[in-house]
C-alpha cells in the first residue's frame, strides 16, 4: 500500500499527496520564501545551490540579513516543490507576497547618516587646521584669507550635514513645540552667520570650527543612536506578508488557482497537504490534521473534519480538506492580529524617552539666556556686532551636545555588553522602558519550552510491543512519532518486521505483525481511552492500548532565569493558547502562580492591556505568531532569534542562541544605564553652569567654546563607558 508521510517541520514540508493532485498553486517569473532558520554564509551556499540545481530555476538569490530567498523561475511551478527541496536539506520555507514587503526605511536613513558623519569630519579637520593658525596668530589678511577658505569648506559641509537637525527641528517647529534639534539648528545658523558677518568685516573671531564640529560631534552621537537598533520592519506588514496571495477555488467541478483577493464569501476552495489555508471558512469535505500554531502558538497537529472552522495562515499536514469561504481579506483572523499589532506599534511610539523630557526644558532655557545677554550687551554697549558675537558664543556653548551624546553613548555601551551576552537590542528607548518594568509575562510553547514533544518514559511492556512500536513510529513524520521514535532509538530497540504500513491522514499509522493489525494513533482510532496529557496510543490486536505520554521540555536556563526575575521584578505570569492542564504542568515545575491557558492572540494582547490598566509596566517574552500582538502591546518586548520573523520585529530585543539564562541581569544592566544617563545629565548641567556665565560675560572666545563643547562630550562618553 502507499505511504504517505507528513512533515516534523509542517511549515517547511508538503505531503507527497500534494504532488500527486493536480491544479496546485502555481508560480511565475519570481516567488519570495521566508527562511527563517538560516544563519550563516554556508546556508546561502546549500540553499542558493539546491534551488540552481532545479531545472525550472533561473536565478536564485538569499538575502541573509531578511532571511528570504527570491527565487526567478522559467515556467509556472508549484510554490510547495520549492518548499519540500528546501526541506530535504533541512531548511523550513514560508511563502511571502513580495507586493506587501516595504524597503527598510531605516537603512536607508542609517547611510544617510553615515555619509554625512563622513563629510562633517572631513571638513571639520580640514577647518580646524585653519583654525590652529589663526589661533597661533595669523593676522590681517593672512588671517582673513584662513576665514574665507574655512567659510568655503565649513557653510555647505555644516548645512549638507546637519540636515537631520534641522528637519527635525522645522517639524517641531511647526508643531509649535521645541525638542532638543531646536538649539541645535539655531547655534548652528547663528554661529555660521555671525561667522560669516565677522569675516566680511575683516573681524579677530569666527565660529566656522565651532559650528563644524558641533554637527559633527552630534551627528556622531545620533549615529552611535540609530546603530543600537537592528534594521527592521514592521510587525504588521511581516504578518500581512505571511497571508497566501493565491488560492485553488472550485468552480464547476474544475479547481482553478486565482488570486485571494478575488475570492468571495461562499467560494468553496480546495487546501493541499502542505498548504496554508488562504481564508477564513467552513470545512465541508474531508478530515486531516492541521497546524494551528498561528493562533494558538502550540505546535501540536489538531485534528479536523466536516464542520470545523479554519483561519487564514493555519497549515493543512495530512489529507486534502475543501472549505466553505466565510471570511476573506480584511475580515480574517490573520488580518485582525495584524491590525491589532499596526495599533500597539502607534501607541508605543508614543512613549517619551528621558531626552526629549530633557529637551522640553533645556531648549527654552538656552533660547532664554541667548536673548538675555544679546539685550543686555546691546544696551550696555549699544554695540550690535558684540552683542551678537556674546549671544552666539553662549547659544554654542550651551548647545546640548554632552544632552545630545548623553543618551546614545550610554545606550550603545549598553548594547555593547548586551551583544556578548547574546542580546540585540533593537529601539532606541527599550533600555529605558527595560529599567521600568514591574512585570514579566511569558508565552508557554517555544519560549519556556522547546515547542517539541519528548517522551515523559517508556511505559513497562514487553520488548515486542516496544519494537512494533518504533516500526510504526519510523513510519511517520508527525512530531509525536518522531519523539517517540528518537526515544525507542536511544534505549537501543530494534524495529520488528511489519508489513502495509501507511499512513491514515489524521488518524494514525497502521500495519500487520505475523498477519495481525497493528496501530499507533489517536485515542478514538486505536480505542484507547484518552488521558489529560498529550500522548499517542498502540494497539496490538486484542491486547489492551498502550499509552505514549509526552511533555513539552523546558528550555535550557528558564528555572534560573524565572529565579533572577522574580527576585529583580517579581511579578510574573504564564500565557498559552495550550491546554489548562500543559499549562499548569509548566507553571507548576517553575513555581509560578499565575497563568493563563487556551489564550488567543486577541486573549494575549488583552491580558496585557489588563495589566497595564492597573499601573503595570509589562516586559512580553514570547515567540509565536500569535504573540506578536502582545509583544507590540506590552512596554517592552524580547524574543529568541527562533522567532517567527514577524515576532522578532515586533520585539525590542532579540536573544540569541538557546539558552534563557543568557536573559539573567538583563534588568539590572537596563537600571544601571538609566542611572548613567541621569549621571550624564548631571555632567552636562554642571558643565553648563560653569560655562553660561563666562560666555555671558563675553570672556568665551571662539577656542574656549568649542574646547568647552569637546570637553564636555568626551567627560559624557567616559561616564557612558563605564556599563561596559
Amino acid at each position: 500500500m502507499a505511504h504517505v508521510s507528513i512533515s516534523a517541520c509542517p511549515a517547511c514540508n508538503a505531503s507527497p499527496l500534494a504532488e500527486r493532485i493536480a491544479s496546485d498553486a502555481l508560480v511565475g517569473d519570481s516567488v519570495v520564501l521566508m527562511l527563517p532558520t538560516i544563519h550563516c554564509s554556508a546556508c546561502i551556499v546549500n540553499v542558493e545551490r539546491k534551488l540552481n540545481a532545479m531545472t525550472e530555476v533561473k536565478d536564485a538569490r538569499v538575502n541573509l540579513t531578511l532571511k528570504r530567498v527570491t527565487i526567478t523561475t522559467n515556467c509556472s511551478v508549484p510554490i510547495e516543490r520549492f518548499v519540500a527541496a528546501l526541506a530535504e536539506i533541512g531548511y523550513a520555507a514560508h511563502e511571502l507576497d513580495p507586493s506587501l514587503l516595504a524597503q527598510s526605511e531605516m537603512e536607508k536613513a542609517s547611510r544617510h547618516l553615515l555619509t554625512r558623519l563622513a563629510v562633517s569630519g572631513f571638513a571639520m579637520m580640514n577647518v580646524m587646521l585653519l583654525s590652529a593658525a589663526v589661533w597661533s596668530g595669523a593676522d590681517g589678511v593672512t588671517r582673513d584669507m584662513f576665514h574665507w577658505i574655512s567659510a568655503m569648506i565649513a557653510v555647505p559641509a555644516t548645512i549638507y550635514a546637519g540636515q537631520p537637525f534641522f528637519t527635525s527641528a522645522w517639524t517641531a517647529l511647526r508643531a509649535r513645540h521645541l525638542n532638543m534639534d531646536v538649539p541645535i539648528s539655531l547655534a548652528i545658523f547663528l554661529a555660521l552667520g555671525t561667522s560669516l558677518y565677522e569675516t566680511n568685516l575683516s573681524g579677530e573671531h569666527a565660529y566656522f570650527d565651532a559650528a563644524i564640529s558641533l554637527t559633527f560631534f552630534l551627528l556622531a552621537g545620533r549615529y552611535l543612536d540609530h546603530k543600537t537598533r537592528s534594521v527592521a520592519r514592521s510587525a504588521a506588514q511581516e504578518l500581512s506578508a505571511m497571508e497566501v496571495s493565491r488560492a485553488i477555488v472550485r468552480r464547476d467541478d474544475a479547481d482553478v488557482t486565482v488570486n485571494v483577493k478575488s475570492l468571495v464569501v461562499g467560494d468553496i476552495v480546495v487546501v493541499r497537504p502542505g498548504a496554508r489555508v488562504p481564508v477564513d471558512g467552513d470545512i465541508i469535505d474531508g478530515s486531516s490534521e492541521v497546524d494551528r500554531s498561528i493562533l494558538t502558538g502550540e505546535t501540536r497537529p489538531e485534528f479536523v473534519d466536516v464542520g470545523v472552522n479554519l483561519h487564514a495562515g493555519e497549515l493543512n499536514l495530512t489529507g486534502p480538506l475543501l472549505v466553505r469561504v466565510t471570511a476573506v481579506g480584511r475580515d480574517t483572523s490573520l488580518h485582525q492580529i495584524a491590525e491589532l499589532v499596526a495599533i500597539a506599534e502607534s501607541g508605543r511610539s508614543k512613549y517619551t524617552s528621558i531626552a526629549d523630557k530633557a529637551a522640553r526644558l533645556y531648549a527654552p532655557g538656552v533660547h532664554i539666556l541667548s536673548a538675555l545677554s544679546f539685550v543686555f550687551w546691546y544696551v550696555y554697549s549699544a554695540d550690535l556686532r558684540v552683542s551678537l558675537n556674546i549671544a552666539s558664543a553662549v547659544l554654542i556653548i550651551t548647545c546640548p551636545c554632552a544632552l545630545g551624546l548623553a543618551v546614545p553613548a550610554v545606550t550603545t555601551a549598553a548594547s555593547g555588553r548586551l551583544y556578548k551576552k547574546g542580546l540585540l537590542i533593537k529601539s532606541a528607548t527599550a533600555l529605558e522602558r527595560l529599567a521600568q518594568i514591574d512585570t514579566v509575562v511569558f508565552d508557554k510553547t517555544g519560549t519556556l519550552t522547546n515547542g517539541l514533544p519528548q517522551l515523559v518514559e517508556l511505559p513497562k511492556t514487553d520488548a515486542l510491543s516496544l519494537q512494533i512500536a518504533a516500526s510504526l513510529a519510523s513510519a511517520s513524520m508527525h512530531p509525536l512519532s518522531v519523539a517517540l521514535s528518537k526515544a525507542l532509538t536511544e534505549s537501543g530497540t530494534n524495529m520488528a518486521n511489519l508489513t502495509g504500513v501507511e499512513e491514515i491522514p489524521g488518524y494514525g499509522v497502521q500495519g500487520y505483525f505475523g498477519g495481525r493489525l497493528v496501530k499507533l494513533g489517536r485515542a478514538e482510532w486505536v480505542g484507547a481511552d484518552a488521558i489529560d496529557e498529550t500522548a499517542t496510543y498502540l494497539r496490538l490486536w486484542e491486547m489492551e492500548p498502550i499509552t505514549f505520554a509526552f511533555q513539552d521540555a523546558l528550555r535550557d536556563g528558564a528555572f534560573e532565569l524565572l529565579k533572577d526575575i522574580q527576585h529583580q521584578v517579581g511579578d510574573v505570569h504564564i500565557l498559552s493558547g495550550d491546554s489548562e492542564h500543559a499549562v499548569a504542568a509548566i507553571a507548576a515545575r517553575l513555581q509560578v502562580i499565575n497563568y493563563a491557558a487556551n489564550e488567543t492572540p486577541q486573549g494575549k494582547a488583552a491580558y496585557i492591556a489588563a495589566l497595564q490598566a492597573q499601573g503595570k509596566n509589562v516586559l512580553m517574552i514570547g515567540d509565536g505568531l500569535n504573540d506578536t500582538a502582545a509583544l507590540t502591546a506590552a512596554n517592552v518586548s524580547i524574543s529568541p532569534a527562533s522567532a517567527l520573523d514577524a515576532a522578532r520585529v515586533a520585539s525590542d530585543v532579540v536573544f540569541l542562541g538557546g539558552r534563557l539564562d543568557n536573559l539573567i541581569g538583563v534588568v539590572g544592566l537596563a537600571r544601571q544605564s538609566q542611572r548613567r544617563i541621569k549621571e550624564n545629565f548631571r555632567i552636562a548641567s554642571f558643565y553648563n553652569v560653569i560655562a553660561v556665565p563666562i560666555a555671558m560675560l563675553g570672556l568665551a572666545t571662539p577656542f574656549i567654546a568649542a574646547l568647552a563643547m569637546s570637553l564636555s562630550s568626551i567627560t559624557v562618553t567616559l561616564n557612558a563607558l563605564r556599563v561596559r
